[in-house]
């Protein structure tokens, strides 16, 4: 089971890493659409509806990524302090009331508004050139796909942690900095640190 649950977080993962390249070519098309318009003055009417729709794919595709690397931002600040059987408890409560019916609508009426945009070839009307936008709302169902796929697996983790009184392992990935991890490879001690700050504080008060 635990392999099961670490390989969709892989999939998961793979998703939201590659598309988070999204990020940079967003940023290279912004910087060109400024210089093309105030340097070049040769501004591009479709320019704004692509970078919306470039930011969408990009937030809508890392849902899965982040739900699998609980990211998501929580609103009770008191979920921290509990067990983890009483967390999996009210996780797995939010996760069949509101998760699952929320993202299995957003999956079901978003393949119903990417078929009714690639049938009509529908571009955007802000202008008169506007940029194709069925494209962009293909992106609905298959970020809700992936939601659900990755929900399931969260309520698996649930269901476990309620057996077990542990949450399963997740997989690893990029995280902030270790402050204590970064001290022992640069072979750095809490005494090594307070003598300098003394150095320093000793030293600016000589210069005052």
């Amino acid at each position: 089971m635990q392999k099961f649950l670490l390989a969709i977080d892989r999939i998961s993962t793979v998703i939201g890493q590659t598309f988070s390249w999204f990020i940079v070519a967003l940023t290279l098309m912004i910087s060109w659409e400024v210089f093309s318009r105030y340097v070049l003055d040769a501004p591009h009417p479709w320019a704004f509806d692509v970078m919306i729709m470039m930011y969408g794919t990009v937030f809508m595709m890392a849902g899965a990524y982040t739900l699998s690397k609980n990211g998501h931002v929580r609103g009770d600040v008191l979920y921290g302090f509990f067990p983890p059987r009483l967390q999996a408890g009210l996780d797995l409560t939010l996760y069949i009331l509101f998760f699952i019916p929320g993202v299995f609508a957003l999956a079901w009426a978003g393949y119903h508004f990417a078929g009714e945009s690639w049938a009509i070839n529908e571009h955007s009307n802000v202008t008169a050139d506007g940029p194709p936008v069925f494209p962009f709302k293909t992106i609905l169902p298959l970020a809700g796909g992936f939601l659900l796929m990755q929900g399931v697996v969260e309520i698996i983790r649930c269901i476990l942690c309620l057996q077990t009184g542990e949450w399963p392992k997740r997989g690893e990935d990029v995280e902030e900095v270790d402050v204590e991890k970064l001290k022992q490879m640069v072979n750095v001690k809490d005494a090594d640190i307070a003598q300098l700050d003394a150095y320093v504080v000793k030293h600016e008060g000589g210069s005052k």
